[in-house]
C-alpha cells in the first residue's frame, strides 16, 4: 500500500508500541546485551583484564569441562530429570484440570484450585527445609514413624537411589497448581456446543473427555511441551541446590549442569570453565528446541511454535 512505511506504522500504533516497550527493554537488558559475555568461555579470564581484556585461550575451557569426567554425568542427569518433569507434570496437570472442570460445586472447585496453587508460592528454601525435617535420618518425621512401627529407619540423605523419585515427586507437587490453571483455562475455552452435541449423541463423561476435551487440549499441550523442551538442558537450580545442597554422596544421581557450574565457580573460581559449561548448556537447549519444533512442523505446521 502506498505511503505504508515504518514511520507511519510507528505513528498509527504508538500506544501499542509503548505498551510493548517495557517487555522489549527487559529482554534487551537481561537477555540480549549480556550475551556479549559469552566470550568469557573462550578466554583465560583474569580480573585485571576483565571480560574483553583477558587473553584468548581457544577451546581450552571446553576441553577442561569435558576431560573432567563430569560433563556426561551432569548432562545426562539434567536431560533425564527434565524429561521426567515434563511427562509427569503435564499428565498430572491435565488430569487435575479435567477433574476440576467436571466436578460439581463452585466453592469446592475454588477451594481445591487454591489448595493446589498454594505450593507454587512456597520458596524452594522452605521446601528444602520441609524435606529435611521429613527425611532426616535422626529427627525426620518419616524415620520417626518407621521407628514407631518397629521398622528400620532409612538413610535417605546418604542413598542416591531414592532421590530421582523424591525430586520428581516434589517438582510435581510444587508445579501442579500453576499448570492446572493453564489447562483449566484452555478447557473452559472449548465450545460448550461440542459437549452438548456429545451428550445428545449419548456420550458419557469419559467419552466426552476422550473425544472432546483431550483433542481440544492438544494444541495447548504441544505449545507448553515445546516451551518446556527448550529448557530441557537447564536444571532448576533453586530446587536442586536447596534439596541437595553440597551433599557429595548424592551428586551421582542429582548433580545437574546448573549446580555443577555454580559449584565449579565457587570452589575453583574458574570463570572461564563455568562459562564454557553454560555455553554448552545453551547450545544443547537451542538444538533441542529447533529439532522438536521441526518435527512438529513436519507433523502439523499449525501446531509448531514457529
Amino acid at each position: 500500500m502506498k505511503g505504508h512505511t515504518f514511520w507511519s506504522d510507528l505513528k498509527n500504533y504508538k500506544v501499542l508500541l509503548l505498551m510493548l516497550l517495557p517487555a522489549v527493554a527487559f529482554f534487551l537488558l537481561f537477555a540480549y546485551i549480556p550475551m556479549a559475555g559469552i566470550v568469557i568461555a573462550f578466554k583465560k579470564y583474569d580480573y585485571a583484564g576483565g571480560i574483553f581484556g583477558s587473553a584468548w585461550n581457544g577451546l581450552d575451557n571446553f576441553r577442561f569441562f569435558f576431560e573432567s569426567g563430569d560433563a556426561w554425568r551432569v548432562t545426562r542427569n539434567t536431560a533425564l530429570y527434565n524429561i521426567a518433569f515434563i511427562a509427569v507434570n503435564n499428565i498430572l496437570q491435565i488430569f487435575a484440570a479435567i477433574m476440576l472442570f467436571e466436578v460439581g460445586g463452585k466453592w469446592f472447585r475454588k477451594l481445591t484450585q487454591s489448595a493446589l496453587f498454594l505450593p507454587y508460592f512456597i520458596s524452594w528454601v522452605v521446601v528444602g527445609a520441609i524435606a529435611y525435617n521429613l527425611l532426616n535420618y535422626d529427627i525426620g518425621t518419616v524415620n520417626a514413624m518407621l521407628r514407631g512401627l518397629g521398622l528400620e529407619p532409612v538413610d535417605i540423605y546418604n542413598t542416591p537411589a531414592y532421590w530421582p523419585y523424591i525430586l520428581v515427586l516434589v517438582a510435581a507437587w510444587k508445579s501442579l497448581g500453576y499448570g492446572t490453571v493453564m489447562y483449566l483455562a484452555a478447557i473452559t475455552g472449548i465450545d460448550t456446543e461440542m459437549y452438548e452435541a456429545a451428550e445428545i449423541d449419548g456420550a458419557n463423561i469419559f467419552q466426552r473427555i476422550m473425544k472432546v476435551t483431550i483433542p481440544n487440549l492438544m494444541p495447548t499441550v504441544i505449545i507448553l511441551v515445546l516451551l518446556a523442551v527448550g529448557n530441557i538442558f537447564r536444571g532448576d537450580f533453586g530446587m536442586f541446590y536447596n534439596m541437595i545442597g553440597n551433599n557429595g554422596l548424592l551428586f551421582s544421581a542429582t548433580d545437574v549442569i546448573d549446580t555443577f557450574v555454580f559449584r565449579s565457580l565457587i570452589t575453583s573460581n574458574d570463570i572461564g570453565m563455568s562459562a564454557a559449561a553454560g555455553v554448552f548448556q545453551s547450545v544443547l537447549g537451542f538444538a533441542t528446541i529447533m529439532t522438536v519444533n521441526y518435527a512438529v512442523r513436519k507433523y502439523d505446521k499449525d501446531r509448531a511454535l514457529f
